[in-house]
């Protein structure tokens, strides 16, 4: 019998702080998935990484009035760290900030978008660093983005690349609905054909170097313009296969796999069941099968996250306790 080739990845986080609780508990479902699956004899690609080209990364580091390559590689150590202490049996880490194969995969997508699908125009908006992310009033709570509640939301206008996400308006929802890309668990399922059925804006895809600080990668043929975060940071898991060269990875977890499979937390629902399956799309490469959706770690009712600063620090509960009680 022909083993299968099944292909798991976590979000990549943001290095602008230390791992916290909530990270931890994405490592061990998408490891609980990763071991059930070899178990039952398939063979089983497990990813996870650091995303490290985020304007919040830069921000942080000129806080502390270091280098942000210095600083995010001070920071990817821990989640490094967090996944052995943890006895992760990942496959693959990837950093976003300093692997070749990863800013030519990023480009290779850009450029292998349709040209339909990507246009230049004038901006403005607001916009939550924590997310990184441009929102509409209708997002906002009181004036604040719900998901980081403690931060200003700031009044950005430039010039920017855009994806034309309304063009993949019925193609998204047909493959939601009948469960091509299955999303897991119904509620968010849900959730994102309700997004939908609203109907679809075009999202920006890039900054300008200015705004970006000079950090990240470029816009291939355009110098001025720096590849939005999201953008380059959801390549990653194609990237990570190898997508570049079209390696032998690649053509066996990806194009041929019998399953992919995100594990991921509630607030990025959106860019893991919207924006990359249409980004795929596009650039004709292969959808994801299943996203696994987790809520938050939660603390007198809220999330726990770097920017609330109520994280529990994992590498003390796996000191006091060991990892087999944290997992």
């Amino acid at each position: 019998m022909e083993r299968k080739t099944v292909f798991i990845s976590t979000a990549i986080p943001y290095v602008n702080a230390k791992p916290h609780i909530g990270f931890a508990l994405e490592l061990v479902e998408a490891d609980v998935f990763a071991r059930f699956k070899r178990v039952n004899n398939n063979d089983v690609f497990l990813l996870t990484g650091t995303d490290e080209n985020s304007l919040k990364n830069v921000q942080t580091a000129e806080e502390l009035n270091i280098p942000t390559a210095e600083f995010v590689e001070k920071n990817a150590k821990f989640f490094q760290k967090l996944a052995v202490d943890l006895n992760i049996s990942n496959d693959g880490f990837i950093r976003t900030s300093i692997e070749e194969k990863h800013k030519k995969g990023a480009e290779k997508l850009w450029s292998s978008c349709r040209p339909e699908d990507i246009y230049k125009k004038q901006y403005k908006g607001f916009y939550c660093v924590g997310c990184e992310e441009f929102k509409t009033a209708k997002d906002l709570e009181n004036g604040k983005c719900p998901e980081h509640p403690n931060r200003e939301v700031e009044i950005v206008e430039e010039e920017n690349y855009f994806f034309k996400l309304s063009n993949y308006q019925n193609k998204l929802k047909e493959i939601i609905e009948t469960g091509k890309m299955e999303i897991i668990p119904e509620t968010r399922k849900n959730e994102m054909l309700s997004f939908i059925n609203s109907g679809l804006e075009d999202f920006s895809i890039s900054r300008s170097n200015e705004r970006a600080k000079k950090w990240g990668i470029k816009v291939p043929q355009d110098e001025e313009q720096t590849i939005y975060v999201w953008f380059d940071a959801l390549s990653n898991y194609i990237t990570a296969l190898d997508y570049t060269s079209a390696g032998e990875k690649f053509k066996k977890y990806w194009e041929e796999g019998s399953e992919i499979i995100h594990v991921i937390g509630k607030g990025i629902n959106r860019f893991h069941t919207i924006y990359w399956p249409a980004m795929l799309l596009s650039a004709g490469v292969r959808i994801p099968t299943k996203i696994f959706i987790h809520g938050y770690i939660t603390s007198a009712g809220q999330k726990m996250s770097k920017s609330l600063g109520n994280v529990v620090d994992p590498f003390e509960l796996i000191e006091k306790y060991g990892a087999d009680a944290l997992r």
